[in-house]
């Protein structure tokens, strides 16, 4: 039986502390530990991007890293775009173009887009694709999602002018 480890993290703006197993993944700690169940498993094998969140301001499938990797450094998972009941723009552009159905990958889609805007506001449509390309859907074909990207990517654009 392997001894539970402390880790001390700052995990959507908030500092957090939590025993996990060494071998535990990110997901599963964020899941287990923290309650924060938006991340979801679709693979286990960082394929889908279903689990992504943005570790120290990089996308990462936190399928594919382990819990004790999180020490010390910043998670932003779905569960911190809003800002109290106010949507960011992205979820909002999702609702509006109706870029989602079961909503099964839609965290780790929503979470990939603000990653991709927060390095580059003005993406091209193809940059959007091939930064979404590591995101499956089953439903919604990714037209919807696409245009959703772009219009949340205009919105931002404009509030930061």
């Amino acid at each position: 039986m392997s001894k539970r480890q402390h880790i001390s993290a700052v995990v959507n703006g908030d500092p957090v502390d939590f025993l996990t197993d060494p071998g535990a993944t990110l997901l599963d700690a964020l899941r287990d530990d923290l309650g924060l169940t938006g991340s979801k498993e679709g693979c286990g094998s960082g394929d889908c991007g279903a689990c992504s969140v943005i570790l120290d301001g990089r996308l990462v499938c936190s399928c594919l890293v382990l819990a004790v990797e999180a020490e010390g450094r910043r998670v932003e998972t779905i569960e911190g775009m809003a800002d109290g009941s106010k949507l960011h723009p992205l979820q909002q552009k999702f609702l509006e173009h109706a870029a989602l159905q079961c909503g099964f990958c839609t965290p780790g889609l929503l979470v990939a887009a603000k990653a991709l805007l927060d390095v580059n506001p003005d993406p091209t449509e193809s940059e959007a694709r091939y930064w979404l390309a590591g995101n499956l859907c089953r439903c919604t074909g990714y037209d919807k999602v696409i245009r959703a990207v772009m219009d949340a990517a205009a919105e931002l654009r404009q509030v930061r002018v």
